[in-house]
Order: C-alpha cells, then structure tokens, then sequence
C-alpha cells in the first residue's frame, strides 16, 4: 500500500518539541517512519522556521531529505493564495496559511496538517477553502491536525 502524502505546515515542526502537541506529533512522525504516511512540506515553511530554534531547523532537515519533499510555491499557487484572501478565507496578515493550503492543493496533496486551529484546522476554514477551490477548479482539501491522523490506523475489532 502507497503512503499517503501529507503536507506539514510549520506549526506540525514546532509541535515536535512543545509539550502541548509533543505525543501526537512524535507518533505521526513514527507512522511516517513505519511507512504510513509520506511528508512533504514547501519553501514557505522553511522561510518561516528560519528564526525557529535550531533542533525545529534540525527537524526540517532531517525529515525533508529530498528536494521533491519541499515543494516550491509556483505562480499557480501564488494566483489560488491570492484567491483564498480576496474570498477573505484567511486575511492578509496569515496569508502564508493561505499559500501553504494553495501549495498543497495545486501540487495535489489532499491533506494539510497543522496545529492552527484558528487559521487552518477547523471546519469552517476548510469549508472555506474548499469553496473557493470549487469555484477554481481544484479538488477539495482535508486540513487536519496530527491527532486526526494518528488515531484508527490499526484494525480494531468492536
């Protein structure tokens, strides 16, 4: 079976070492090492990290080994970012949120992670998105955070 990609936004880096998110990323990143998933992540989030502690910078690198796991923001991404703040998804002042989403979509990554619940997971964000990517042209997104993606990957019996 395939591994699912997902995109990491920076708040899923940082999360690796905060006690609040520490458990559930460090168990996302062990399914990612089990095969489970496939990270990819974008210059964006590397530009955001770039004044973070050095064990985040650490992490960036040490996870993201291939240049085709960080993905470029292209115009088309830009153009659909620009879109999500004039639908006023997100306001200007986050629109780095609004070109991770717009990275991940136009790359054809179906699921965004991230701990920001204001600015990204949380339902009326993502319907939010997913309208503006409807009247685009682009398939809809998933904006999770790690704890949705961690739970329910074992076969359970009831």
């Amino acid at each position: 079976m395939k591994a699912t990609a997902l995109y990491l936004d920076s708040s899923v880096l940082g999360g690796y070492f905060d006690d609040e998110f520490r458990d559930a990323t460090r168990e996302l990143w062990s399914q990612m090492e089990q095969g489970r998933w496939q990270f990819v992540s974008s210059v964006v989030v590397d530009l955001e990290i770039a004044k973070a502690p050095e064990r985040v910078r650490q992490l960036l690198r040490d996870t993201f080994t291939h240049s085709d796991m960080v993905l470029p923001l292209t115009e088309e991404a830009e153009e659909l970012a620009q879109t999500y703040l004039k639908h006023k998804v997100v306001s200007a002042d986050y629109a780095d949120d609004a070109r991770h989403v717009a990275i991940a979509v136009t790359h054809e990554i179906g699921i965004v992670v991230s701990w920001n619940y204001r600015h990204l997971a949380n339902l009326r964000r993502e319907t939010a998105f997913n309208g503006v990517n409807l009247l685009q042209g682009y398939p809809p997104v998933r904006i999770v955070s790690p704890l949705e993606l961690i739970y329910g990957t074992e076969e359970e019996t009831i």
